[in-house]
């Protein structure tokens, strides 16, 4: 039994570790007991974890199994990680249609999380993309669906938290692409009307689109909007990867109430050194905090967590005012508080989180003074009809998952009673 974590390092239970070598013989693994995969352990709370049971790793799984040139189809193992595809096929002129914010993740966990991207208006989340999945249930049953093949299956296996059986193979869609460079801008704004006119611009014209806002700016609401497009084939000043690793854990976190307003100013003002439009490699500006390895530390040893919505358009404005209102009134905040609107996709999975409307993402330094905070913030996003992130919560009460989640029934249906995680049996029984 070792201790693991997820990327909010709220805490480290104890786990029995079954490393996943062969796709072939994950059926044998599967008969030792009840578990759950374990890709890159990017999920900020529960859902890939199992406090006291079996964690199946897939990193492992990591091998190519096909590529089509003419057609951008891609069949890999489901611990093949995102930006190893990125890295491989973008000089071969292809892409993933959809990578979140950060490209450690494996295609497994991004198909377990139908996990969005800054693109979500222009191409949906990622299950759009996936063609077929191997399943390999735990009484040793191999399913293979995909949106045409036992679609049922493949609905629930999508955004499904890996419990419908463990995904051992996937086949996507990938999409021509012109190069790594993307043309950028940022625009300073003020007030969140400022923000829905800059989002309402952007949307025919730019691609990716996402709003950094200070939360600690009170009713004078500022932030940055950032936009982006491909380049077209250009290129930009050569560009070489560049990361640093937080080298420890310091003993309290780095993010608090001292800190945060000093953070975000700074943080405001390096932005608007970025106004007008540049060329850019695509890296830094879909995954700016991958630059800092294990950036989770600067919480300090208590951890974090991340707070994420989605609420309609329709209640968006008054939702997100009553919400970043809830934070101020707390004296909490946060350091990385991120804005974006979600096209008006039909979602792909039972379960997927995406909608129509407006997603607010925040994180929070751990606090026993959270719990009201969530509450409130809880309530008003019931109120406007929205929901909250699995792949991002630890928290999360269950009435509000019932209430929020409606297809949750049809997908108890197609679940595997061999599957089983903390998130599991927090927001479903088990």
């Amino acid at each position: 039994m070792r201790p693991v974590s997820s990327w909010g390092r709220l805490e480290a239970p104890l786990h029995d570790i079954v490393e996943l070598t062969d796709r072939d013989t994950v059926a044998a693994s599967l008969l030792r007991g009840r578990g759950i995969a374990y890709g890159m352990g990017r999920s900020y709370g529960d859902a890939c974890l199992n406090p006291g049971g079996i964690l199946w790793r897939t990193a492992s799984l990591d091998r190519l199994i096909s590529f089509d040139p003419a057609t951008g189809r891609l069949a890999c193992e489901a611990g093949v990680v995102l930006r190893d595809i990125q890295k491989l096929m973008i000089p071969r002129g292809w892409s993933l249609p959809v990578v979140p914010g950060t490209q450690f993740v494996t295609v497994g966990g991004a198909i377990a999380n139908d996990v969005h991207g800054k693109n979500h208006h222009v191409v949906g989340s990622f299950g759009e993309h996936v063609r077929r999945i191997r399943l390999v249930r735990s009484d040793g049953e191999r399913i293979d669906c995909g949106p045409d093949l036992r679609p049922d299956v493949f609905a629930a296996t999508v955004a499904g938290l890996g419990l419908t059986g463990l995904i051992v193979e996937a086949e996507l869609q990938l999409r021509p692409s012109g190069g790594p460079w993307l043309e950028a801008e940022t625009v300073p704004f003020d007030g969140l009307a400022d923000f829905f006119a800059l989002s309402d611009e952007s949307e025919a014209g730019w691609e990716h689109t996402v709003a950094w806002i200070d939360c600690t700016s009170g009713s004078d609401l500022r932030g940055l909007f950032m936009r982006a497009r491909p380049a077209g084939g250009r290129s930009g000043k050569p560009w070489r990867e560049r990361s640093r690793r937080m080298p420890l854990t310091p003993p309290v976190s780095l993010v608090n109430r001292l800190s945060l307003k000093p953070f975000n100013a700074l943080y405001f003002r390096l932005g608007r050194r970025r106004i007008g439009v540049q060329l850019v490699h695509y890296e830094p500006f879909l995954f700016p905090l991958d630059s800092v390895l294990e950036w989770n530390r600067l919480y300090g040893p208590r951890g974090f967590y991340q707070y994420q919505s989605v609420v309609p358009r329709a209640a968006a404005l008054e939702a997100t005012r009553d919400m970043l209102a809830a934070i101020a009134r707390s004296g909490e905040g946060s350091f990385l508080a991120v804005l974006k609107m979600f096209g008006d996709r039909p979602p792909t999975g039972l379960l997927s989180f995406p909608r129509e409307g407006v997603t607010l993402a925040l994180d929070f330094r751990y606090s026993r003074r959270l719990p009201p905070l969530f509450a409130r913030l809880d309530d008003i996003v019931r109120a406007a009809g929205g929901r909250l992130y699995p792949a991002k919560d630890a928290r999360m009460p269950r009435a509000l998952y019932e209430a929020t989640y409606p297809n949750l029934p049809v997908f108890a249906r197609h679940r595997d009673p061999g599957m089983t995680s903390g998130m599991s049996r927090r927001l479903m029984g088990r």
